[in-house]
């Protein structure tokens, strides 16, 4: 039988042509291109021939293989990857940056985010690309461990940074959905199976003396699959005849399994061995055989493996396919590979980690020691920032323990570390299980506050409101003030997105203030969002205190920005959320980036940044999706609703309302309601049906009516004062704007003070409008170049009216140009009609 990278490469001129074309365009600009396929369809065989290829072109070669079993090892492939520029280097002084060196556990330092690895990652790969070609051969990427998954994932999205060629191998068959893997790789190639031709000559070559019928039968069962072509004539000519129904893959995995159960019983326990190590070194696995089979074992023992076409020859001992290391686990008993474990656990002794794995995969039942010895490696992986890793440690950890109570909390801070991903699924699971311990009070009310952090439940329930503030009193009496804050941060949000009536309200502020937690950001976006007018004087003060550049906790950015938002400081809420976005996106948090960049698309958009607004909003829709948190996707909705009416698109802006109408009206989200509605009254502006506009945007300003938001509302006054002037109604806004003259004295919020200032100068009558348009544009408004720039407009089209023509076309230009780089198309086209007639 010949070498399995040759044999598997005929008939694969088309995918061959393809490798050397991006071979060639590496250098150049940069190429990635990913060979997907169903085991032993050849794509390790290309990429093998790809690196003999790129080594002629006198390119640098690195190369690494997911390993199944190495998957929980935290950045093991991306050292095998560097393994070969690291050998010419000492250590740490062979990478750049200060996250590289710790992930990879050369040096110590502050806990790496997997952003900032990847990112130097990257660095490192474009310098060694410019002093000579560079090929990164990436194979069954689906197997690679978490962090190394992420990280070159990150290069392969930014592959045209790099004059590099990066080719990636990923294992799947025709119809299951692509690995995460394949989103980064803008390039795919599908192998299918040879055609009947290439597929008869595969199998004359591998398996020359053949009978006909046996040679049909097997070339129907392998269905142009090459290894399968190769491996099934040996069972075939045993006796083996597997029905057509087996799947190819288990089909083979059997045949291997068959092959290793005839072998030696020192050769059986060297590649059982093998099979469960993370990282097989020929010593290590002699070593560890010897103390399974408890004989000494040597190199000698593998060769009935190697002339079973199990493995194949090499500078180290590797099996000649995955489906070899499959195949062998199959078969073996559960006690056997415990026991193999259990091998590995005692050679691998120097290596706290493995050594933690091992023991932790060598037992079934609740064992204390070995789960306390593997929690105890949890740090080591957060501190290199390989969290994933953390979190299934923990999980196997919780499996073994004996007290119920301890399980549990395992299980949760599992899910805190999964939170911290954006990982709605894991939280989800490990909430799930967790909930099934016995907790002691202050871990249930974790499970209740990691429940209500993806989980939106029914924002406007009030009861579950008095719930989370009687638990956080409960967490506080505990000396636990961080979790009362967070349970009462739920409470809060529940508050905001949905009417839960006075009393609720107010009494989450009353328990925070009970907390004494003055200065912690927390607490001032809890009063924010509980309150937002009630107490937005203490907020605006605690928020001078603490402003956006002396603030370097990213989380305290994102809950300021939560904070000034609520209140309508858009500007602050601009600063802060900007800031957090930086750290949050550094740090790959994904689930809190969602909060931070929808908070960031309504500020924008009140701003005039819509450019800006139109960029995050797309992002947000797709992280939230992806995070499993809906509230904050129909909330992009909604303002991308309200930037299709600000821009002019009034007949898809009306659509994004009917959508987000039929998600939020279901839980009564007043909020979102309100702020359709908004998007509502300016599309029918845009449309020039002004009394629809007046009728739609006095619902706003009615507490009775479900799209009331007490604070949401301000921001709808300017546009209902355009379209009062233009209805004929501006008696019904005056009304309003006297309320919110009243709310104005006790919130200092400045998007209501902007607003009314615009709706003082437009509802006017015109012997006092003039003063009214000086005192508004007389404020600093250079920050709010929407709101100038429509204060301009309707000052220049007064002046207009009035007949003062000069000044008039020196404020309508400057509103006009403001607005076209703002992207405000119907409000330009009011100030070009109006100067053109």
């Amino acid at each position: 039988m010949g070498e399995l990278a040759d044999e598997t490469l005929i008939g694969r001129h088309s995918e061959l042509a393809a490798v050397r074309a991006a071979l060639r365009a590496g250098p150049e600009g940069g190429a990635t291109l990913a060979l997907v396929g169903e085991p032993g369809i050849g794509k390790t065989a290309i990429l093998h021939e790809a690196g003999v290829e790129a080594r002629r072109l006198g390119h640098q070669v690195l190369a690494v293989s997911g390993v199944e079993a190495e998957a929980h090892y935290p950045f093991a492939a991306l050292l095998q990857l560097l393994e070969p520029v690291l050998a010419s280097h000492t250590g740490a002084d062979s990478c750049h940056g200060a996250a590289l060196p710790v992930a990879l556990g050369f040096s110590d330092g502050p806990v790496p985010d997997l952003f900032l690895v990847a990112s130097e990652l990257l660095d490192w790969l474009r310098k060694l690309a410019l002093t000579k070609p560079l090929t990164v051969l990436i194979d069954d990427a689906q197997w690679l461990d978490p962090p190394t998954h992420d990280c070159l994932a990150y290069v392969a999205r930014h592959a045209g940074d790099i004059p590099a060629c990066i080719l990636v191998t990923v294992r799947t068959s025709e119809g299951e959905t692509l690995p995460p893997f394949l989103t980064s790789v803008p390039s795919h190639l599908r192998l299918t199976g040879l055609d009947d031709a290439m597929a008869a000559a595969l199998l004359a070559r591998s398996a020359p003396g053949l009978a006909g019928v046996d040679r049909q039968q097997i070339q129907r069962a392998a269905q142009g699959n090459p290894l399968a072509l190769m491996e099934l004539p040996a069972a075939w000519q045993s006796g083996e005849r597997t029905s057509g129904t087996v799947n190819l893959s288990r089909r083979l995995e059997r045949d291997f399994g068959g092959r290793a159960a005839g072998l030696p019983s020192r050769t059986v326990d060297l590649l059982l061995v093998m099979a469960i190590d993370d990282r097989p070194v020929t010593d290590e696995v002699l070593h560890a055989a010897a103390l399974l089979c408890g004989e000494p074992v040597s190199t000698a023992d593998l060769e009935p493996a190697y002339d079973a076409g199990l493995l194949k020859r090499g500078a180290s001992v590797t099996f000649r396919h995955p489906l070899v290391r499959s195949g062998i686990l199959h078969r073996e008993r559960v006690a056997r590979q415990q026991a193999a474990h259990a091998a590995l656990a005692e050679v691998v002794s120097d290596d706290r980690y493995r050594r933690a794995w091992h023991r932790a995969q060598s037992i079934l039942g609740p064992d204390d020691e070995v789960a306390d010895e593997l929690e105890r490696t949890v740090a080591e992986s957060v501190r290199r920032g390989a969290v994933t890793t953390a979190i299934a440690s923990l999980e196997r950890a919780a499996e073994l323990t004996s007290a119920s109570t301890c399980r549990g909390r395992r299980l949760l801070v599992a899910a805190e570390h999964a939170f911290g991903l954006g990982r709605t699924d894991l939280v989800d699971r490990l909430v799930r299980k967790a909930a099934a311990t016995d907790l002691d009070e202050l871990d249930w009310a974790r499970m209740q506050w990691l429940r209500e952090i993806f989980n939106d439940g029914v924002p406007g329930d009030s009861v579950r409101v008095l719930e989370l503030c009687d638990m956080a009193v409960r967490s506080a009496r505990s000396d636990d003030q961080d979790l009362a804050l967070n349970l009462l941060m739920g409470a809060a949000l529940r508050c905001w997105w949905a009417d839960t009536g006075p009393a609720a309200r107010a009494h989450v502020v009353e328990v925070v203030d009970t907390l004494q937690a003055d200065g912690d950001a927390r607490a001032v976006a809890c009063l924010a969002v509980a309150e937002p007018v009630l107490r937005a004087a203490e907020v605006t003060h605690a928020l001078c205190r603490m402003p956006a550049d002396e603030v370097e906790d990213v989380d305290a950015l994102r809950l300021l920005g939560m904070a000034a938002h609520a209140i309508g400081d858009s500007t602050r809420a601009d600063d802060y959320l900007t800031a957090a976005e930086v750290v949050l996106r550094r740090q790959k948090r994904l689930g809190l980036l969602v909060h931070a960049l929808s908070m960031q698309v309504i500020v924008c958009l009140e701003l005039g940044d819509w450019d800006r607004a139109a960029h995050h909003s797309a992002e947000v829709v797709r992280l939230a999706e992806e995070t499993g948190q809906p509230i904050w996707s129909t909330g992009s909705l909604v303002c991308e609703a309200q930037a299709q009416a600000l821009r002019g698109n009034a007949s898809r802006a009306l659509e994004l309302v009917a959508e987000v109408e039929l998600r939020a009206n279901r839980d009564r989200l007043n909020d979102l309601l309100s702020c359709a509605q908004l998007a509502r009254g300016i599309a029918e502006l845009d449309r020039g049906d002004a009394p629809a506009a007046v009728r739609s945007l006095l619902r706003l300003f009615d507490p009775a009516d479900p799209t009331y938001h007490e604070r949401e509302c301000f921001g709808g006054l300017s546009f209902l004062a355009d379209a009062a002037v233009l209805a004929g109604r501006v008696a019904d806004a005056r009304g309003v704007m006297e309320r919110l003259e009243q709310v104005a004295v006790i919130t200092p919020s400045p998007i209501l003070h902007v607003h009314l200032a615009y709706a003082r100068a437009v509802l006017a009558a015109d012997e006092e409008a003039e003063a009214f348009y000086a005192e508004a544009l007389s404020d600093d408004l250079r920050r709010w170049p929407w709101a100038q720039a429509r204060l301009e407009l309707a000052y220049g089209l007064w002046l207009s009216r009035m007949g003062r023509t000069d000044p008039a076309t020196r404020l309508l230009r400057s509103a006009r140009d403001s607005l076209e780089d703002i992207g405000a198309a119907h409000w330009v086209e009011v100030a070009a009609g109006a100067l053109s007639g």
